[in-house]
């Protein structure tokens, strides 16, 4: 089984990470795609987030429906700062064939990650790159250490030493994001059709986001 893994805080999930899963489920086959909401996230420590509860609420509501699209507690349950390598691995127990969904901005600083250069013996990786991004191809989009354990085998499609692929996807642009969403909520703007109606409803029922 072909399972795809995206990890983040989103707060709040909105359209634009609804679709791009999909495009990428689409694309590479994946039979089923874990949405892994973060406890504590590793690089934000000091960033206020809404409750683990709440924002498992709001992922709920918004990949009801697509019976591709699951939601993982691992990370919540958890608690405290959850690790990447962590969660890998314990998906690793259930399930060989793994992808790692992941933008290109973060995967420029998986440097800074916790046993980063680990990561690519357990996962491959899917990385989303938007039309307007600068293109980056090349063996130069892989931290220093670990350049010489990769190889380009496709325009593409890179292979780790492991055996693991790296993919570099484009996806749609959208002009979508948690920050702008929670910025327009806080001046009291609309945020219709930027996250799911079910969401929408219930950031306003709970007058998330006000201050």
């Amino acid at each position: 089984m072909r399972i795809g893994i995206f990890g983040g805080t989103f707060d709040p999930v909105h359209i634009g990470h609804l679709r791009v899963v999909e495009e990428v489920r689409e694309f590479f086959s994946l039979e089923r795609i874990y949405f892994v909401p973060v406890y504590i996230p590793p690089h934000k420590r000091n960033q206020r987030i809404t409750s683990a509860d709440e924002r498992l609420k709001m992922l709920s509501m918004a990949i009801r429906g697509n019976n591709a699209l699951y939601l993982s507690e691992m990370e919540i349950k958890r608690g405290g700062i959850s690790y990447s390598i962590d969660t890998i691995r314990s998906f690793e127990k259930k399930y060989k064939d793994l992808y790692f969904i992941i933008g290109i901005d973060a995967f420029s600083e998986i440097d800074t990650w916790h046993r980063y250069e680990e990561i690519f013996h357990h996962t491959n990786f899917i990385i989303m790159i938007r039309p307007t991004h600068k293109q980056v191809s090349g063996i130069e989009m892989f931290p220093m250490n670990v350049r010489g354990d990769v190889k380009r085998v496709g325009e593409y499609t890179f292979e780790h030493i492991s055996g693991k692929r790296i993919y570099v996807h484009n996806i749609t642009q959208f002009d979508i994001s948690s920050t702008k969403i929670r910025e327009s909520l806080k001046k009291e703007k609309s945020i219709r059709y930027l996250v799911p109606y079910t969401v929408e409803r219930f950031i306003h029922k709970r007058r998330l986001y006000r201050v």
